[in-house]
């Protein structure tokens, strides 16, 4: 039976991947067995989508649970939830920098930093071998998103690997992924805690609503995320053949994939009067059309004396996060993006927590 099996193996190498016996064990890459995962939610405490999944998973956590993996679903921001508010004092989202994990506990400490504290000692320390594994963050967002994946590391084998089964699971309904890695803009996400940050974002939903269709993406997502998990993790499947997702898991190892990113450029506010007021909103013809392309001349804002302000850009860029209501108090219209594509190596487990079976 055993030859059999590596006979069935080598004939759909062959077939699937010409190439695949060129390539040796030393270019692929090695990555520890995922075990803890965090799946939060309510980070931001009128995003609804994350707070009602992540309060009946506490309360039945079947669908989540995968054989040998801790999965535990926890609410971030709770006080935020209570008054379905953004946030209390400051963006949690935004203060898991070294500073603000790093500051005394005092009286008048902003209740999101000390927060933060707190999640870092549970599912931390940020940067360490005893950080979870994988964070999932579960986001909404107003702007007219679809169903998003957030990266933050494009040399991150792992993550890249897991969104190309995510989006293949998802086909043909698309699921774009924003690469939020740049030089100079650092968001200090609450995922960041984990070796492996991943931010879901679904919309369009209104603050402090819940729609049914905005859920179920968000679960589907999160689903397919355990599901890639649990497959790396048993690392012993000598042939895998999955038809649906037209994926081929031969082996111990997933072969190198590529995946379409955006990739965060720059932020750009509203147009404002000296006195700092919006005196423009975004034109009708951009409103809800995240990660379409933008070219130069195209209508940006519209003011309110009907002045249309084009575009002006010597290259096609992808706005989104259009019009995103949180981003108002950030002075930030839409967030430009370019197109670039991620290539992850062949993954697999490190030789010594492969199976032997």
């Amino acid at each position: 039976m055993r030859r059999k099996t590596l006979l069935l193996e080598r004939i759909c190498f062959g077939f699937f991947f010409p190439q695949r016996e060129k390539l040796s064990l030393s270019m692929s890459s090695p990555c520890a067995r995922v075990r803890r995962v965090g799946l939060f939610g309510g980070t931001h405490g009128n995003e609804l989508s994350g707070v009602l999944l992540v309060r009946h998973w506490q309360q039945d956590g079947a669908e989540i649970q995968r054989a040998g993996l801790e999965v535990k679903p926890f609410l971030t921001n709770p006080r935020a939830v209570e008054r379905c508010t953004r946030y209390i004092d400051c963006d949690l989202n935004r203060v898991f920098d070294p500073e603000s994990l790093g500051r005394p506990v005092v009286e008048d400490i902003p209740y999101e930093v000390r927060r933060a504290q707190e999640i870092n000692h549970i599912f931390g320390p940020k940067g360490s071998d005893d950080a979870y594994d994988l964070i999932f963050d579960l986001h909404n967002t107003t702007s007219n998103m679809g169903g998003t994946i957030i990266l933050e590391n494009s040399r991150d084998d792992f993550t890249i690997q897991m969104v190309h089964y995510i989006k293949n699971a998802l086909a043909p309904e698309p699921c774009p992924v924003l690469l939020i890695e740049h030089p100079s803009l650092k968001y200090a996400t609450t995922r960041s805690v984990a070796k492996h940050p991943v931010g879901v974002e679904v919309g369009p939903q209104p603050q402090g609503v819940a729609r049914a269709d905005v859920l179920d993406k968000m679960r589907k997502i999160v689903k397919h995320g355990l599901d890639f998990v649990q497959l790396f993790n048993e690392g012993n499947a000598v042939f895998h053949l999955d038809i649906k997702l037209h994926l081929f898991f031969l082996g111990k190892e997933f072969p190198p994939c590529t995946v379409e990113v955006f990739k965060i450029m720059e932020k750009v506010d509203y147009p404002r009067n000296k006195n700092g007021e919006i005196i423009a909103v975004i034109h009708p013809q951009l409103q809800d059309q995240d990660w379409q392309p933008l070219k130069n001349g195209d209508p940006l804002f519209l003011t309110l004396d009907g002045e249309v302000i084009p575009y002006q850009g010597n290259c096609t860029v992808y706005p989104t996060f259009i019009n995103e209501a949180a981003y108002y108090e950030k002075k930030q219209a839409f967030v430009k993006t370019e197109k670039i594509k991620l290539t992850a190596k062949p993954l697999r487990l490190p030789v010594s927590e492969q199976s032997t079976s």
